[in-house]
């Protein structure tokens, strides 16, 4: 049977939903198999992203979009048409634009919404195998239950019988497997499914946010006498981990909610635009200048008869200083950047799951991106080894499988090192250093070969002749496989392990046995690894030993290159091991194995005896080489982060990953520059420490930052304010050892602390929370799964993608969205300073001065293409963002959107609208309806010149529509003839006041833009021109 592990977590359901309210929680007793026998109500095990359900998706869809100021405006005016005494022309000029701005929302959110149900569905429908009393039968992810015994399986069985090996780094961001075990007790049952038969429960603690603890027990109750076992996190499958050896059958323990991947995700927030709260911000501006205007409007009939009847229809009257159809362009112009993101050809695969934030790229400062999958492909390559006085890297590796080669084939090989204690006086040839230094690679680890069935061998048949093609390496560590895979490349292979023993392959097919007399295994504190081993041949016993050069370098004899070399490799960002040996006699083992025993068998102070005697031995060892093994970086990701450095945008990288190997990516990928300084936080633990440390820091300049999860809560602890002052003068910083609710944690305090917008970039399940913290979340779609692209606002393939989605798509959909908001402002005050003219000079009366269909018309048909077309116009082209990220610098200032841009406009606006407006009246001859025949073509005719005015690059699609405008008006002329008088639009006076009309309203400003352009032009038409 397979193994009987219990098993902690509602099994690879995908791991985040919705937490509605924590509640209490309690520990739990559980019964193997039988879900019936609970005691308590347990959440079910479905993940839900999405915002609304059928009920609430009206009401909250109508309520997100009425908090807003500007909506909320627009409705009450509508409800105000209702009142005779203030209803101003008929119904539906107000009504109509409301309804069309909602049903838009409506069906944008739906879509939305649909998208996320089917995903969320795909995830809660994956099958597994259950057992129960009637065999194995097939259940979906959702109808997993607390108490089912669920069957895990991974190809083949592990060579160290009842365990299996699990991949973790969608939860906690490390990268190597992790050694899980069964309870000893169940794995003397003969087959899997009597786990049904006996009596038996696990007490378990209350779900918590801890994934490296589990505090719990199994008991078996009809055993003689009852059996109680205790279980720790070594018996513990969390979901969301992927197990990589071994069959496993665990019984559900917590599951939906209560999973450890999901009280570790925060809530999905609902993200607004910044560009949207300016925009709201600029429409309370108007507001104001709209209440103004009203009130001085009755002010100068000195608050006649029911003055403040009069205040509401101004109110009404000048309403569309706020112009309605600002959100309906915006909205539809995020729908249009949205799908141009989709559909750029250059990021393909690219998807956008937020479709309202596309110009919150267009502006980012801070990009917080994870390690493992993200930037690095989590697969180890070998690319050097340093003897010291020779180095071979991945060009020469063929002169290393020569010199291999050699050693095995000449007979002195046969001749052991013991009885010729002459020779090792004499210095040794460069081909025994090398095939020295192999050997001990190929011996001093933790690695298992395992043999697989392929189509045609089965694995008993493989393993007794260890067949190449069907073996594979398992171990805890994706580095010791890396260089287990290099020996074998180089002619030395290992072909088979198990608890005492070792067997290598030479290039000749030779067996060599070596027994495994002592194994040290690699610590986080000790840095290395150690193991002694007696070769069957010669009965000769080495110590090998491997570890990293900080710790080694006191171990081994004196050298005087170990050090320099060690930096070297280094800074070209590979992880060096240095591999040392020493000969033992049997006589120096013996006394070894004596003291070690008795030191293992000690009660007090055990690790630190054991440390002691292993320390006897770990003094002046050989040193025998160097290894450098490089992460393999993502496509690109050196010239992408180059591209954001220019741009501005300073990168934070934020991992779950060791220290050590944080610090290589970092160096590897030129998140740090070769001639920037790195500081490494020391570890600090009190607010003394922390204060001594943070005071070193300061007196650092440009200099790359890199801390430990433990160390940076100690300071924000205590001093966060100093600490994210000084973080945010860095040019780059790497937190290693992150929790994934603390990735979250450093997010929020940059918005906090800069006010600056984030983007945060992730692919595992550890990075969900910081992804929907930010402002930005964009998921890299790994092959660890897509939790992190489910839960971002934008999803790429590939980390270098992110240099367009940013330098292309977000400066455009940002630029863009600015000229078309400035321009929907325009438009609306142009008709609006019209109408306070008109009322001014017609003793301030509360008339309107276009009716009905007019107004309508002039803000969609007339004029909603050739505005809304400004979506497509760019400064620069695409290649030029690429190659002068700098361009994007200058949006970080906010400088498309301001104050002093809305003003420019405002002031245009107050120009045209009177020009028109009193020229009209100038020209006007023996009837008003002629006043509105030529102020609303020439109004017309100075939109449509000014949008050409603004174009910067013109697309097909723009001339289109300008003609289609002017088509459309002239068109609907003649349906109009109750508002204008269609022979008099057929004169020839009619036609000279228009064009004067609209000559002096556009020409100055159209000179003006010439010698802008001329004597201060912006830095991207230096680009173009």
């Amino acid at each position: 049977a397979g193994l009987k592990l219990i098993q902690g977590a509602g099994i690879g359901c995908c791991p985040w939903s919705r937490c509605c309210g924590m509640g209490d929680f309690r520990p739990r007793t559980v019964w193997l198999g039988h879900p019936e026998k609970r005691e308590q109500r347990y959440p079910r095990n479905v993940i839900n992203n999405q915002k609304y359900n059928f009920f609430t998706f009206l009401p909250g869809v109508l309520f997100n979009q009425f908090k807003y100021f500007f909506n909320l405006y627009f409705l009450l005016l509508a409800c105000s048409q209702f009142v005779n005494e203030l209803r101003l022309g008929a119904l539906y000029t107000y009504w109509v634009p409301l309804g069309f701005v909602l049903i838009i929302t409506i069906m944008r959110e739906a879509v939305e919404e649909i998208r996320c149900y089917c995903r969320d569905k795909e995830v809660n429908s994956q099958i597994y195998s259950k057992l129960s009393t009637r065999g194995t039968v097939k259940v979906k992810s959702s109808g997993i239950q607390v108490g089912d015994l669920i069957i895990v399986e991974k190809f083949f069985s592990s060579l160290i019988p009842g365990s299996c090996f699990l991949r973790t780094d969608q939860l906690d961001g490390e990268t190597d497997w992790k050694l899980r075990l069964p309870v000893a007790c169940t794995q003397r049952l003969p087959t899997a499914a009597d786990l049904l038969q006996i009596r038996s429960y696990v007490y378990a603690e209350e779900p918590n946010i801890d994934i490296h603890n589990f505090i719990g027990t199994f008991t078996r109750e009809d055993g003689d006498p009852p059996v109680n076992e205790s279980l720790s996190i070594e018996n513990t499958l969390w979901a969301s981990t992927v197990i990589a050896s071994g069959t496993v059958v665990g019984v559900v323990i917590y599951t939906g909610k209560e999973l450890r991947s999901v009280m570790n995700t925060s809530n999905p927030r609902h993200k607004v635009g910044l560009f949207d709260l300016e925009v709201n911000c600029l429409t309370k501006i108007l507001f104001g200048a709209l209440v103004v205007v009203s009130l001085v409007m009755v002010a100068l009939q000195h608050f006649a008869g029911r003055w403040y009847l009069q205040i509401f229809r101004f109110l009404l009257l000048f309403s569309n200083i706020v112009p309605i159809s600002l959100r309906v362009n915006l909205d539809m112009g995020k729908m249009v950047f949205s799908w141009m993101i989709r559909r750029d050809s250059k990021i393909p695969g690219t998807v956008v799951r937020a479709s309202t934030i596309p110009e919150q790229l267009g502006r980012i400062s801070y990009l917080l991106t994870d390690k493992t999958g993200t930037l690095t492909q989590n697969e180890m390559v070998f690319r050097r080894l340093h003897l010291g006085t020779v180095a071979y890297g991945m060009d020469s590796m063929d002169e290393v499988q020569s010199h291999v080669f050699s050693a095995y084939t000449q007979p002195s090989h046969d001749v052991p090192a013991s009885r010729a204690p002459a020779a090792t006086k004499v210095r040794k040839t460069i081909s025994s250093r090398v095939h020295e230094a192999v050997k001990a690679i190929a011996l001093v680890h933790c690695v298992t070969p395992v043999y697989e069935a392929n189509g045609v061998t089965d694995q008993a048949e493989a393993e007794q002749h260890y067949e190449d093609t069907c073996r594979v390496y398992q171990a805890a560590s994706p580095d010791e496989v890396s260089l287990v895979q290099w020996t074998e490349s180089v002619g030395l292979t290992l072909v088979g392990r198990d608890h005492n023993s070792m067997q290598l392959r030479t290039p000749s097919g030779q067996i060599l046995n070596f027994t495994i007399l002592q194994i040290f295994p690699f610590t986080y504190e000790s840095k290395r690894m150690g193991i002694i081993v007696r070769d069957e041949s010669t009965g000769e016993i080495s110590f090998y030993m491997k570890g990293a050069d900080v710790v080694m370098a006191g171990i081994v004899q004196y050298n005087d290159w170990l050090e320099e070399e060690c930096g070297n490799m280094a800074r070209e960002g590979l992880r060096v091991l240095v591999v040392s040996k020493k000969s033992l006699t049997e006589e120096q083992y013996q006394d070894f194995e004596a003291r070690y025993i008795q030191a293992k068998l000690s009660v007090h102070d055990r690790s630190l005896k054991v440390a002691t005697v292993i320390e006897s031995l770990e003094m002046e060892m050989e040193l025998l080489c160097l290894t450098g093994v490089e992460d393999q970086l993502q496509a690109d990701v050196r010239p992408t982060l180059e591209i954001l450095r220019n741009a501005g945008i300073k990168v934070w990288m934020l991992t779950g990953d060791k220290l050590e190997t944080a610090t290589c990516t970092a160096k590897n990928a030129h998140l740090v520059t070769r001639n920037q300084d790195i500081h490494i936080f020391r570890s600090v633990t009190t607010r003394g420490e922390a204060h001594l440390e943070l005071n070193a820091f300061r007196r650092k300049h440009d200099c790359a930052l890199v801390i430990s999860g433990d160390s940076l809560e100690v300071c924000l602890k205590f001093y966060e304010y100093e600490f994210m002052e000084l973080a945010c003068q860095c040019p780059a910083v790497v937190c290693c050892r992150c929790a994934p609710t603390q990735k979250a944690q450093i997010v929020r305090l940059l918005q906090e602390r800069t006010g600056k917008l984030t983007c945060a970039v992730g692919d595992g399940g550890n990075d969900v929370s910081m992804i929907q913290e930010a402002d930005c979340g964009v998921g890299v779609e790994g092959k660890e799964g897509k939790q992190a692209s489910l839960a971002a606002d934008f999803s790429v393939t590939q980390f270098k993608h992110l240099g367009r989605l940013l330098m292309v798509h977000g400066r455009n959909s940002y630029k863009r969205s600015a000229g078309l908001s400035q321009f929907v402002i325009h438009r609306s005050l142009c008709i609006s300073t019209m109408q306070a003219v008109f009322s001014s000079v017609f003793y301030f009366a509360s008339v309107p001065l276009y009716q009905g269909f007019l107004i309508i018309g002039y803000s969609t048909i007339y004029t909603m293409f050739p505005v809304f077309s400004l979506v497509l116009d760019k400064d620069v082209k695409s290649e030029v963002a690429m190659l002068y990220p700098e361009l994007y610098k200058d949006l970080l200032k906010g400088r498309p959107l301001s104050f002093k841009t809305f003003l420019i406009w405002v002031l245009i606006s107050i120009y045209q609208g009177s020009i028109i407006m009193y020229g009209a009246l100038l020209l006007f001859e023996s009837e008003f309806v002629h006043i509105v025949a030529i102020s609303f073509t020439s109004l017309i005719l100075t939109e449509l010149l000014m949008v050409a005015l603004t174009i910067q690059t013109w697309h097909w699609l723009m001339i289109v529509a300008e003609l289609l405008s002017l088509a459309c008006y002239i068109a609907s002329l003649v349906f109009l003839h109750e508002f204008i008088d269609v022979y008099f639009i057929a004169t020839l006076s009619f036609l000279w006041k228009v064009t004067v009309i609209t000559l002096v309203s556009c020409l100055p400003l159209y000179i003006l833009k010439y010698l802008r352009r001329r004597f201060s032009p912006p830095n991207y038409s230096k680009l173009t021109s």
